[in-house]
């Protein structure tokens, strides 16, 4: 049985913000899933901000309004959940008001509730290595493109305030060198001293 006690799930509100103040605001946030399986919790330690069209890093750059990417342009408080080499799935929270497509890419988690399934879901008794990345956190949460859209204020997927406040650091993104001068911003946040990142910073 855990010993992890559950915070205030965030309002609509919270989410009605630019990335990077979403990104200061959601470091540290519990991210929750209950699935038929049983209930997984994180604890968000690294993220990434993706400022919309201007953003050369983002899927959204240019306007670029597809099937994928329309869910960036609703209002803050949505999943945006697809799939990287046709087999990995990847979350971000939908942020900023309708219109906007700014979105927080969640780089990886430090569990903290329904560790057992991770582990089963991840195949491998590592807490360390159950959440840190991408990739893995979706895996371990049980995130699937069923997830898509899913509103983050409602009760199957979402993220609440326990009170934790980390002392933060920032960094270049990973993996975006495609971006040009956007590769070079510091975008990238993650809690100082955490041993579940998906890398150093």
């Amino acid at each position: 049985m855990s010993d992890f006690t559950h915070g205030q799930k965030n309002s609509r509100d919270f989410y009605l913000c630019d990335g990077l103040e979403a990104s200061e605001k959601l470091l540290g946030k519990i991210l929750v899933h209950d699935s038929p399986e049983g209930r997984t919790a994180g604890r968000i330690v690294e993220l990434e901000a993706y400022m919309g069209e201007s953003d050369r890093g983002c899927h959204a750059y240019g306007g670029r309004r597809t099937q994928r990417t329309e869910i960036m342009y609703a209002e803050g408080g949505h999943a945006y959940v697809y799939l990287i080499y046709g087999m990995y799935c990847c979350m971000n929270v939908i942020v900023n008001r309708q219109d906007i497509p700014h979105c927080i890419f969640l780089r990886a988690l430090e569990p903290v509730e329904g560790i057992d399934l991770m582990k089963k879901r991840r195949d491998t008794d590592k807490r360390k290595n159950l959440c840190s990345g991408p990739g893995k956190l979706c895996i371990a949460m049980g995130i699937d493109k069923t997830l898509y859209g899913e509103d983050l204020c409602g009760d199957r997927l979402w993220i609440e305030d326990d009170g934790f406040r980390p002392e933060m650091v920032r960094g270049r993104r990973i993996n975006i060198d495609y971006a040009g001068e956007d590769a070079e911003r510091e975008w990238r946040f993650a809690v100082k001293g955490s041993n579940f990142l998906s890398a150093k910073i």
